[in-house]
């Protein structure tokens, strides 16, 4: 239909969903969490490892040379907010005894719990994680400061001659709180397709990065009398991505950081504390839920700060299923890489040649619109579950994942 005139065009395709398995046209719902949908968040997890992975070695539209700029795997953790448990290790990585006395297992669910939880400041810990966000952004803004320094050069004469990108995503640790692995690279003075200057090494990019995020802090709330300020926890992991990079004897590449980056991208709060995958409509509803005590603190602190009108701003109560925290999981500087959007969108285009012959004239002119759709629902109902799992195809058969 045209919108300006009215005017009809030709049908050239009718579908009728009546005629569709379960009488409604399936879509995908996007959803990036592993628990939520394992299908839609296995191809998120796969655009983000070409993100990545493009902004390491090149290709979809960013330069191969980027290969060859100065790049390191960071990883920023939380401060600490009271003694967990967890799994010391000693020399050639043997694990040693938990100051409970305990030599947990790596699967034991008491890793990431307070020894004391009368002790543990949970509402530091709601509060970090909802300035995590605020604290990377200004850490970004110290560290070109600091690389700036380094090569003796004023922020505006920094800009002529380097800049810095980067590719982050947000972890969750067992305990709750927030930490990011990043990617973090220099480049020339327009972004990747141009050369650094002969002062950017790894060594002076590490140096820059440990100064920015010992001085980096963000003033927090005053909450009866007692004020927080927060800032990143002192265990900071910087490492220089080399194809022959050996450490451990394990090989730092760029496919090894992009698919680890990757696998965290898809999951959130409920994969290391077991709290919960989406928002809460009642407090009482966390009487009924199947949670560890650890992560019950956590979101009831988050759903009673909330109500605070001083901590309007943080939303608490509508991420208090996150831990507080409200920021985007993965998250790059716009000439890192290529995006999400581009890799969606050549996608489409690639199934579009595949399926469909190329458009016309009269297609590309003509401007449609379907106002006829009705929204059904989201997945199966009780009864469409069972004839879908009741109709599995056999082992070795299954086509391409795809969700309700």
């Amino acid at each position: 239909m045209n919108t300006r005139t009215g005017e009809i065009g030709n049908v050239l395709h009718h579908l009728d969903s009546a005629t569709l398995p379960a009488g409604h046209l399936l879509v995908r719902c996007n959803n990036r969490r592993t628990t939520r949908c394992a299908a839609c968040s296995e191809v998120y997890r796969r655009d983000t490892f070409h993100l990545i992975t493009s902004g390491l070695r090149g290709g979809k539209g960013t330069p191969e040379q980027v290969a060859a700029h100065p790049r390191v795997f960071a990883t920023f953790t939380a401060p600490g907010f009271g003694p967990v448990h967890n799994r010391p290790t000693g020399p050639a990585g043997t694990v040693r005894p938990c100051r409970c006395g305990t030599r947990h297992d790596q699967d034991d669910d008491a890793l990431g719990t307070p020894l004391n939880p009368d002790t543990y400041d949970y509402e530091t810990a709601v509060l970090w994680n909802a300035h995590a966000g605020p604290l990377w952004r200004r850490f970004s803004t110290y560290l070109r400061r600091e690389v700036a320094k380094r090569a003796g050069l004023s922020q505006r004469r920094f800009r002529e001659h380097a800049r810095v990108s980067f590719a982050k995503v947000a972890e969750y640790q067992k305990r709750g709180a927030v930490h990011f692995h990043a990617v973090i690279r220099i480049d020339g003075p327009t972004g990747g397709d141009t050369p650094p200057p002969a002062w950017a090494t790894a060594e002076l990019l590490t140096d820059a990065i440990e100064a920015a995020a010992t001085k980096v802090r963000v003033d927090g709330p005053t909450i009866d009398g007692r004020a927080h300020t927060f800032t990143f926890g002192r265990q900071l992991d910087v490492r220089t991505i080399r194809s022959a990079d050996f450490d451990d004897g394990q090989q730092l590449t760029e496919r090894a950081v992009a698919a680890y980056i990757a696998k965290y991208a898809t999951k959130g709060a409920e994969a290391a504390t077991g709290a919960l995958d989406r928002p809460l409509k009642f407090a009482a509803e966390l009487a009924q839920l199947d949670i560890s005590d650890h992560a019950r603190r956590l979101i009831r602190t988050a759903w009673t700060l909330g109500a605070r009108k001083d901590l309007e701003h943080l939303r608490l109560r509508a991420w208090a299923h996150m831990l507080g925290f409200r920021g985007h999981f993965s998250t790059k500087s716009r000439r890192y890489s290529t995006t999400l959007g581009a890799l969606r969108t050549a996608r489409a285009e690639w199934r579009r040649a595949q399926h469909n012959a190329p458009p016309t004239q009269h297609e590309t002119s003509t401007t449609y619109v379907l106002a006829h759709w009705v929204f059904a629902g989201t997945g199966l109902s009780d009864a469409e579950a069972w004839l879908a799992a009741s109709l599995e195809p056999a082992p070795g058969t299954e086509g391409e994942p795809t969700c309700g």
